[in-house]
C-alpha cells in the first residue's frame, strides 16, 4: 500500500476539543480538512494514513466569523470540519503525533 502524499493536503489537522473527545467514545474522529476535500477523498485519506476501515464521513463548513483586535476588522478564514465514524474495533489515537 502506497503513501499519496495528497492524502496529507486532504487532512489537515485533528480537531481536538471537548466535543470530539466525547465524541471519540463514539468510534468518531473530528479532522480539519481542506476546503476543497469531498466525502470519498477523506474516506481514503484516513483509511491509507491510520490503515482502518471509515464507515461514515459526515462534513460542515464552519463559516468564518469576524472579529476586532486592537480595533482592526480581522476576519476568520473559513474551515471545513469532518466527522469519520469508524468501523468496530478500530481505533485513531489523536493526542499521539502532536
Amino acid at each position: 500500500m502506497s503513501m499519496d502524499p495528497r492524502h496529507y493536503d486532504v487532512i489537515i489537522a485533528p480537531v481536538i476539543t471537548e466535543k470530539s473527545t466525547n465524541l471519540s467514545e463514539l468510534n468518531k474522529v473530528v479532522f480539519k480538512v481542506a476546503m476543497d476535500a469531498t466525502k470519498p477523498q477523506i474516506k481514503t485519506a484516513v483509511e491509507k494514513l491510520f490503515d482502518v476501515k471509515v464507515k461514515a464521513v459526515n462534513t460542515s463548513v464552519l463559516k468564518g466569523k469576524t472579529k476586532i483586535f486592537r480595533g482592526i476588522r480581522g476576519r476568520r478564514s473559513d474551515v471545513k470540519k469532518a466527522i469519520v465514524t469508524l468501523e468496530e474495533g478500530h481505533s485513531i489515537d489523536v493526542t499521539t503525533g502532536l
